[in-house]
């Protein structure tokens, strides 16, 4: 997955607001009812960085990884930063981001989160059929 189709997929969850904040911070923030759950950096050297927050399992098994690293400033909340986003596996950045935006919502208000249903509800059609399906042993278990 390249980055313009990585940001485009970004747009598409529910209640998701794309903003570019400008210098000094230099980053794109995805964000659901006031909540990020990623961000890509905008300024070289750094520029197409990805950051998302990861649970605290992944966040090990991430970090451990070639080309993956503690997301400056957010890293001790389990944020992480991928390089280079192409290099990626796909299907395995696509479970972990979802996951991040799931954690996200899940800090809303019951009231919010009900709304966000409805509108995912109407959006399913839309969603990409490949989420999720990491291949290896799967951590599903580990959202909390």
């Amino acid at each position: 997955m390249n980055t313009e189709s990585l940001k485009s997929w970004l747009c598409e969850f529910p209640g998701a607001v794309e903003t570019l904040h400008a210098a000094p911070s230099n980053i794109l923030t995805y964000k659901v009812g006031g909540k990020s759950f990623a961000y890509f950096k905008t300024s070289e050297p750094e520029r197409w960085r990805f950051s998302f927050r990861a649970t605290p399992d992944r966040f090990l098994e991430l970090t451990g990884m070639p080309g993956v690293k503690p997301a400056r400033f957010m890293g001790r909340y389990h944020w992480v930063t991928i390089v280079h986003v192409a290099r990626f596996q796909e299907d395995y950045l696509r479970e972990l981001v979802q996951w991040s935006y799931d954690k996200a919502v899940s800090q809303l208000s019951k009231a919010k989160q009900r709304e966000l249903g409805a509108a995912a509800s109407l959006e399913v059609d839309a969603l990409p059929a490949s989420r999720g399906g990491m291949q290896g042993p799967s951590h599903r278990g580990d959202a909390k």
